[in-house]
């Protein structure tokens, strides 16, 4: 519980008073809303913190510091009942009437900017993370209040209360994050209260492993027996995938045939718009001449979003794109079985194959292009999942 009491703080003005203030202490943080008044240290009764009746206008300066204390109590309780507590900067704002801006507000603004960017994929995502944020306070919840003690409690929560694991964790926070970064630039949250960075809140994504499948895996999956449409598809999706380096499934959906030219595809990358060309291996170019006849709507290859009355909503086809893709994973699975593949194979593990079977065959400078990573240090982090190699020859080495 805060603690409130009308103090004479020590800065004087240029006659020698001193200013009257009330100071809401919390967890052992104070703040001062000033009165207004200033005094002449003589007539300050510090034991009982106010004036003293020697002063002229004693009467009048107690009943304004005892309304001033009554409306800060009244605050304090009404946001101690609305929320698990509230810091003495919040407190201060709701007494002075200064609008502070809230997370769930500024979320609502990062959210709409999603939509009207067309990204389904994180609205999608993002939404269930704010409102475990607000489950967490209880209601909406000052930025001032999103402290690294909130956020270190936050994160035992999610741990404990609700089994999170360690990755889905740390995505709450960048996701915090994010949403009080935009609120310091729109002036709705004050950045000497950041509770990120040195010596605070620090985000680092734990290892995760990363398999993907073997060069034998990919020949059995090539020359399967797909008698079922559907894996037949979802077969022909994963490969062009990994021929093409672990192309993206969003992109690999969105092939037209106008962006093959010579020999070559010519696209754009859906997650970052970075425009990209690769020659068309001839494993490739024999599965896409299957879909030669199949006059799809809007020059696509793949008939899997020709029902699609426009192309242009990116919200909808990302929308879209997200309930193909499990159609495609659950036939994956299948597959999988058939085979006796003991590997989860989805699409996203396209990207993780191609990785697998190039290690230690591809240059890293030669990786990072086929990737389209802007940074090499990402091209040499994401491939160290998957080169073994020196390890097993200087364990070999020990053993031998």
């Amino acid at each position: 519980m805060a603690t409130i009491k009308a103090v004479l703080r020590p800065k004087p003005n240029a006659q020698g008073q001193y200013p009257i203030a009330i100071r809401i202490t919390k967890d052992r943080q104070s703040t001062y809303i000033f009165t207004g008044q200033y005094l002449a240290d003589k007539d300050w009764d510090k034991g009982k913190a106010c004036v003293k009746k020697s002063h002229p206008n004693s009467a009048r300066l107690n009943n304004l510091i005892l309304s001033k204390l009554a409306e800060a109590n009244d605050k304090v309780i009404e946001l101690e009942t609305q929320k698990k507590g509230s810091s003495a900067k919040s407190i201060k704002k709701s007494v002075a009437g200064e609008k502070e801006g809230t997370f769930l507000k500024q979320a609502q603004i990062y959210l709409d900017n999603l939509k009207k960017s067309g990204k389904y994929n994180r609205h999608n995502n993002d939404s269930p993370k704010i409102e475990r944020v607000k489950e967490f306070a209880g209601g909406d919840i000052a930025f001032s209040d999103i402290t690294v003690p909130f956020l270190r409690n936050f994160q035992a929560w999610m741990k404990g209360t609700r089994q999170i694991t360690e990755r889905t964790v740390v995505n709450h926070l960048v996701i915090v994050r994010s949403i009080y970064n935009q609120a310091i630039q729109a002036g709705a949250a004050d950045l000497k209260n950041y509770p990120f960075g040195k010596g605070k809140i620090s985000i680092k994504f734990p290892d995760s492993k990363k398999v993907g499948m073997t060069k034998e895996e990919i020949a059995m999956l090539e020359t399967a027996d797909l008698p079922n449409i559907g894996q037949h598809h979802a077969r022909n999706i994963y490969l062009i995938s990994y021929y093409f380096a672990g192309m993206r499934v969003s992109d690999v959906l969105r092939m037209k045939w106008s962006d093959f030219q010579n020999g070559r595809l010519y696209y754009t990358m859906g997650k970052n718009s970075k425009t990209d060309s690769l020659k068309v291996p001839e494993k490739a170019l024999a599965l896409i001449d299957q879909y030669k006849n199949d006059t799809s709507q809007h020059d696509l290859v793949f008939p899997f979003l020709k029902t699609l009355p426009d192309l242009k909503d990116e919200f909808e086809v990302q929308k879209y794109i997200k309930v193909k893709v499990r159609s495609i994973n659950t036939y994956l699975k299948t597959i999988a079985t058939d085979l006796k593949i003991n590997k989860k194979l989805t699409m996203h593990v396209s990207r993780h194959s191609f990785a697998q079977v190039s290690a230690d065959k591809i240059p890293v400078q030669i990786l990072q292009k086929l990737y389209r990573h802007s940074n090499i240090t990402t091209t040499i982090g994401y491939q160290s999942n998957f080169s073994n190699k020196d390890m097993d020859d200087a364990l070999n080495k020990v053993l031998q």
